[in-house]
């Protein structure tokens, strides 16, 4: 699996659904987790806008943005109250209208399509990083 990019480059083609989905997890980042968090969506998103037949053109932005933030929030530990910060999964469908079964669905498909999985150091926040001992070097020193 190459290593995935910081950019928020997209294609020319998929700059209107890239900033669609953006502003839903830039609100919702703002209101419930934070900057990392909203840097990590937008990040996400970039990366599945630049996949050859992005699936991202299908199907509702609210729905993918549900299911990008909580595909974050399963690598990052953000449904653990002992970490911070932390929010009940509910409170994401919830907050994007959608069942928890449609939120879970699309998450399922993200992570699968990107390999990801729980602290996984190409998906993780930086403080996550900080806390996982075999992490090695941050990607987000120097």
């Amino acid at each position: 699996m190459p290593k995935r990019s910081a950019s928020q480059h997209v294609p020319k083609e998929m700059q209107a659904r890239f900033e669609e989905i953006t502003r839903l997890t830039d609100a919702f980042c703002r209101t419930y987790v934070n900057e990392e968090y909203t840097q990590l969506c937008r990040e996400l998103t970039a990366t599945l806008c630049r996949k050859r037949l992005s699936p991202l053109v299908g199907g509702k932005a609210p729905t993918w943005a549900c299911g990008i933030i909580h595909a974050l929030g399963l690598v990052n530990f953000l449904f653990d109250s002992s970490q911070t910060p932390h929010l009940a999964a509910s409170q994401i469908w919830e907050y994007f209208a959608l069942s928890s079964s449609t939120m879970q669905a699309k998450s399922k498909q993200i992570r699968d399509l990107l390999g990801m999985y729980p602290m996984d150091p190409e998906w993780s926040t930086p403080s996550m990083l900080d806390q996982n001992p075999s992490s090695g070097c941050s990607r987000w020193a120097g």
